[in-house]
């Protein structure tokens, strides 16, 4: 009934509680593009697991092509520092069994530096994550990629294609359902992770872009204002400025690569 894709590079840090939160998934299909660590051997320990291994190709390619490999029709895509929680797996089982929609959003609870943080936007931060590949795909992007519907599955603005145990989806063009509880996300664990992490993916969206000193001084100002004042990030503190610092250098680094 549902497939879990899974992208893996040197991930075994939280690995093993990201497939044991996926056991109950006919099937996990990992993609990984190159791992050096245990993430292979972890992996092995689990018998619903796929193993493939694969050339990066960006993200949106990448996470495609594990949905290609997935036997069933229905999805979920998880990050490999990303856990599904018992309500969440009970919500997901019991959508399967009558969906009204082709695709569903799912928040997620972010964790950094070791405390779940609820303010500056971070929560529930949803994103299309549960989908009938049937009707949706990834748009495929590099970097920041989504998952978009299939124009050729949309007739007269209603979703005409039967899903899973025969139901019929019946929601409006362009309508996406969404779940009530969310998954957990081990974001980031240091400042060095964060830094490390963040170089990767302004050098990611910085290509084919412009660079741009008018943006470089005045955007990182508007990324700290926005986040630890407008969004509550003064309500986490400490924790919460840094945050904002951080987030601010990452779109310091994106107008200037």
């Amino acid at each position: 009934m549902l497939s879990v894709v899974i992208l893996t590079l040197n991930s075994e840090k939280y690995l093993a509680e990201v497939l044991k939160s996926c056991e109950f998934a006919d099937e996990v299909v990992v993609v990984d593009s190159g791992s050096q660590d245990a993430t292979e051997q972890i992996c092995a320990g689990f018998k619903n697991v796929k193993f493939h291994k694969e050339k990066w190709r960006g993200f949106g390619a990448q996470k495609q092509l594990g949905v290609d490999l997935a036997r069933n029709r229905w999805v979920f895509v998880l990050d490999s520092d990303e856990v599904i929680l018992e309500p969440l797996r009970e919500e997901i089982l019991r959508v399967l069994q009558r969906p009204e929609f082709c695709a569903y959003e799912v928040a997620r609870a972010n964790i950094f530096f070791g405390k779940e943080v609820r303010t500056m936007g971070l929560y529930p931060d949803c994103t299309v994550r549960l989908f009938d590949k049937t009707l949706a795909e990834f748009d495929g992007r590099e970097i920041h990629e989504k998952v978009v519907l299939k124009s050729a599955a949309k007739t007269g603005g209603q979703f005409l294609a039967g899903t899973a145990n025969g139901a019929n989806l019946t929601a409006a063009k362009n309508e996406i359902g969404r779940l009530k509880n969310h998954f957990k996300h081990y974001a980031y664990d240091s400042i060095e992770q964060f830094i490390a992490k963040q170089n990767r993916y302004s050098s990611l969206g910085a290509k084919g872009a412009k660079s741009s000193k008018f943006k470089a001084v005045l955007n990182p100002a508007w990324t700290f204002f926005k986040l630890f004042f407008l969004k509550g990030g003064w309500r986490e503190g400490w924790r919460g400025y840094v945050i904002a610092r951080l987030y601010a250098q990452y779109t310091f680094w994106k107008y200037v690569k």
